[in-house]
């Protein structure tokens, strides 16, 4: 079908299309595929140790959640290495993982249908400094002629477009760390509104760097449990005292439900709901009134047309932060009402550490491997209960249930919001409602 022909159909009904998720793909401080991730998931296994990247000795914070073992030249030739910055070869890597997940095949007829749309909170921070270095050292005619085609958050999104011959929308959003979120969420809109039929969609994230690190050390926004990594993401016990940085990138591909259907796609699920919201209130500190994140959750779920006693999970943002954790209770509290303890609510960052800008793409993915196998992923390190966080966080082990409704919550700096919605995948319309 044309570009003419395809807008002409689609312009033809105002019906909503359903949207389903039917690829998968990761690296993550985990490991480097959907499978290994999942697994380390399941068992507890944290994804934190010492940075290797750099000598941090002098570092009030010396440990982060790392990917591990990952080879670029698996997916790119040396010499195009110059132009293609670390958060970009995870996403690459990532989408490729998804896209063969998927099944879906990218030809002259359908390649304009089929969009990108890959989010990252920084971009290519490590080629920044490493250019900076140069620079100052020697002098500017020995800047790389790339670095200005290698930093750019849109460039994730760009190169999997490229590499794939992906020809329809393509865009990013930086909204720190609820980008990840933001790209799912608008690519289901994108898809619904018959902009496209399917998009490679999620977020990348590259910042275990010194000027990162020094920089939120500097906040006073990381663990400082030096001689526990593994032990340092604890989201809502009382004995958090910061997040743990990570890296890596999670991709989805989305896709029209009969259009999946009609090429005999594997479904993990459907994507039903998402909002937005601003705090109005911090560029860093969480809203005193949770308002904020009450409406993005209400949003999620209205738009989904369903009542808030529907939700059975939650993959909340729980970065381990003082504040944060308690922030995010209130509001589930707030919202949900009686519900809230009846919720089952979990945070993977105990386990991968916060990947900024690319944690919306692999938590959307936990909570669709959730929905998939029925099984809730725990909330490790959760030790000594904090009286203020007092919901179900699915304490250090994973836990089989009946989940038709998960949620998954994404905050980011400047106070911007998002949250997603999916729902057990059920061919009948009717029961989506």
């Amino acid at each position: 079908m044309g570009i003419e022909s395809f807008i002409n159909s689609k312009a033809e009904s105002n019906i909503k299309r359903r949207v389903v998720v039917t690829g998968l793909g990761m690296i993550t401080p985990l490991g480097n595929c959907v499978e290994s991730s999942w697994n380390s998931i399941l068992t507890g296994k944290s994804g934190a140790g010492m940075i290797t990247r750099f000598d941090a000795s002098d570092y009030p914070v010396r440990f982060a959640a790392e990917v591990k073992g990952f080879e670029p030249l698996d997916y790119f030739e040396k010499k195009e290495l110059k132009r293609v910055g670390e958060f970009t070869q995870y996403a690459v890597a990532a989408a490729q993982e998804a896209i063969r997940d998927s099944n879906l095949q990218v030809t002259e007829e359908n390649a304009e249908n089929i969009g990108t749309y890959i989010s990252s909170g920084i971009g290519d921070f490590r080629r920044i400094e490493d250019e900076h270095t140069v620079y100052l050292t020697r002098g500017a005619r020995r800047v790389s002629p790339f670095f200005m085609a290698t930093i750019f958050a849109n460039l994730a999104a760009g190169n999997v477009s490229i590499r794939f011959g992906l020809k329809g929308p393509n865009s990013s959003t930086s909204t720190a760390c609820a980008a990840g979120n933001h790209a799912i969420g608008d690519s289901f809109r994108i898809i619904e509104r018959g902009d496209a039929d399917a998009m490679v969609c999620g977020g990348a994230e590259a910042t275990i760097t010194p000027m990162a690190m020094a920089g939120f050390a500097s906040m006073k926004a990381l663990s400082t449990r030096n001689n526990a990594p593994q032990k340092a993401s604890r989201p809502f016990d009382a004995e958090r005292d910061g997040f743990v940085v990570g890296e890596g990138s999670g991709i989805v591909v989305l896709e029209e439900l009969e259009h999946a259907k009609a090429r005999g796609a594997k479904i993990y699920a459907e994507i039903i709901g998402y909002g937005m919201s601003s705090d109005a209130f911090h560029i860093t500190a969480p809203d005193e009134t949770q308002s904020g994140v009450i409406r993005v959750m209400q949003r999620a779920v209205r738009s989904a047309g369903i009542s808030e006693d529907k939700i059975d999970y939650i993959n909340v943002h729980g970065t381990s932060t003082p504040l944060g954790d308690i922030s995010e209770t209130l509001a589930i509290k707030k919202l949900f009402k009686e519900h809230a303890y009846k919720l089952a609510i979990s945070s993977t960052k105990s386990m991968t550490g916060h990947l900024l800008g690319a944690a919306g793409g692999i938590e959307a993915i936990f909570s669709v491997l959730a929905l998939d196998n029925q099984i809730l992923p725990p909330t490790i390190n959760y030790e000594t209960p904090d009286p203020e966080c007092d919901l179900d966080y699915v304490p250090n082990i994973p836990r089989h249930s009946k989940l038709n409704y998960a949620l998954s919550n994404g905050f980011g700096f400047g106070g911007t919001n998002a949250a997603l919605l999916f729902k057990k995948y059920e061919d009948a319309h009717s029961s989506a409602q």
